[in-house]
């Protein structure tokens, strides 16, 4: 019996699937885009293997530049231009797939070749000969467009990683290390998770899990270029999260159902949450501490400069960050200030159909995606963005309680390697009453730096003189927070618990 084979035909690739799905149900021409023409070879020589017939198809080859060949031989007479090709093709007997790189610029010039592929197409119907053009852009004759299948080639699945992996680091032979690889390089092409696997290399020649960090640095140099999408590898835990108990006990009940969502229906697994509250209150760290908590990489997504207009048009940026995430699934997705692409006013109408498409997405999306939105004004939101449904739920993060502010204080002392069971934290309440978690940072940041000047070490005075001299953001914009607790109060859960007696 042939071991070898049966974990072949267990793990199907996504791309192979697909395209051999379109070659079973007889369609002779496909046109799939992508600049990526060795992964196109690979997946169509998978694709020759898979195929039900009584022996694999083989994989022929044609460019400009080298004609049609099969494998590494000889390019065949007469196959050096498009038509000498498609004359091949159509004089060809017997099973085949035909893989043509460079067709796309001779069916823009040449009328001939144009006839040609619809003969082609003719010949090749239930004969078993499948012809597939690759090419970095679209160019589809109207001649043939209802004639020929259209596909984007999506990046590479896991299952296509893990053999990529197995071919460039032999040296790897755990399973475990080649998934975690694996799942580092989602959402890159094979010419980019290459580039990435050479950085880990040189960190660690033995590509242990050390290696990791420098593979995920290069992914966020990749990831980053987009402009749009941001990788977000300073990971937080929900421990580093000073109070907030209500949402942090929703989010580890939704996290075993998150891990469970390939054996749950699709409205139980959690689609995500939309967090709106006082600016400096934690909303981007407890975004930092979900990703961690649910053991998942973060991406955020930055609404200003979809429509800064930097990156064409919003509408597209937007559409093709979304598929773009739905790629690198399993994620969370951060959109932050979610509310900024809504109240700009210079084109409501392309807002509308971007709003209109996000709706649709979060219903539709991947179950691998947990989507994490914040906003400093929810009320500037559509209803239809925040009703029961789209989120599964929507959080207010209100200034911290008076115990929330004593374990933010500790937190922050404790990072800057300070025994926060030193300091009388009581009598720091009433200095710092209405404050946020952000200004109690800055408070300990410049007592710490008031006491390193004069080379001793932190005081309670040294707080204590720092926090007198803060004003906080409740006393400066203090009609514009009550305005955002006052709209919260019966549209939002409160993310702390409410103080005794209210």
């Amino acid at each position: 019996m042939d071991h070898s084979a049966s974990p072949q035909r267990a793990a199907e690739s996504r791309a192979a699937r697909t395209i051999r799905e379109v070659f079973e149900s007889g369609r002779p021409l496909t046109y799939i885009r992508s600049a990526e023409e060795q992964r196109v070879g690979r997946v169509l020589s998978e694709v020759g293997r898979r195929l039900a017939t009584s022996a694999p198809v083989p994989v022929w080859t044609w460019s400009l530049t080298e004609g049609m060949r099969h494998g590494d031989g000889a390019a065949e007479k007469g196959t050096d231009t498009a038509r000498g090709a498609l004359d091949f093709i159509v004089a060809h007997e017997g099973a085949a797939i035909f893989h043509l790189k460079d067709l796309h610029d001779p069916l823009r010039d040449s009328p001939e070749v144009r006839r040609r592929l619809r003969d082609v197409y003719q010949s090749c119907r239930d004969q078993s000969k499948y012809v597939v053009i690759s090419s970095p852009v679209r160019f589809i004759p109207e001649e043939i467009e209802r004639s020929i299948l259209f596909l984007e080639l999506r990046p590479p699945d896991l299952i296509e990683l893990v053999e990529f992996l197995r071919e460039e680091a032999p040296g790897i032979s755990s399973e475990a290390v080649l998934q975690q690889y694996a799942r580092a390089l989602q959402g890159l092409t094979l010419d980019e998770a290459r580039y990435a696997l050479h950085r880990a290399m040189a960190a660690s020649p033995s590509l242990g899990p050390e290696a990791v960090p420098a593979l995920l640095e290069e992914k966020r140099l990749l990831v980053n270029r987009s402009g749009v999408i941001e990788y977000i590898s300073d990971g937080k835990t929900l421990g580093e999260v000073g109070g907030l108990d209500g949402l942090k006990k929703w989010l580890l009940e939704r996290r075993k159902l998150f891990q469970m969502r390939d054996n749950l229906s699709a409205e139980i697994v959690p689609k995500g949450l939309l967090m709106m509250g006082i600016p400096g209150c934690g909303k981007s760290l407890c975004v930092k501490a979900i990703a961690s908590s649910f053991e998942l990489p973060l991406y955020r997504v930055d609404m200003i400069e979809i429509f800064s207009g930097r990156h064409g048009k919003p509408e597209g940026a937007f559409v093709e960050a979304c598929k773009m995430m739905e790629d690198m699934a399993p994620a969370v997705l951060w959109f932050d200030e979610i509310e900024m692409g809504i109240t700009s006013t210079e084109s409501s109408g392309e807002q509308g159909r971007i709003f209109a498409f996000f709706l649709t997405w979060m219903q539709e999306k991947t179950r691998g995606l947990f989507v994490a939105a914040t906003a400093n004004r929810i009320d500037l939101l559509p209803a239809e963005m925040i009703r029961k449904g789209r989120f599964d739920e929507v959080f207010f993060v209100d200034l911290p309680l008076d115990s929330e502010r004593i374990e933010i204080f500790k937190i922050h002392l404790n990072r800057r390697g300070a025994d926060a069971g030193r300091f009388n934290l009581e009598q720091l309440m009433k200095f710092t009453v209405g404050w946020t978690g952000a200004e109690i940072e800055q408070c300990v940041v410049s007592a710490f730096t008031q006491a390193k000047l004069a080379e001793r070490d932190l005081t309670d005075q040294d707080l204590i003189n720092i926090a007198v001299k803060i004003v906080p953001l409740s006393r400066t914009m203090k009609e514009q927070i009550n305005h955002i607790r006052t709209w919260a109060f019966e549209r939002a859960v409160r993310a702390s618990p409410h103080p005794t007696g209210r």
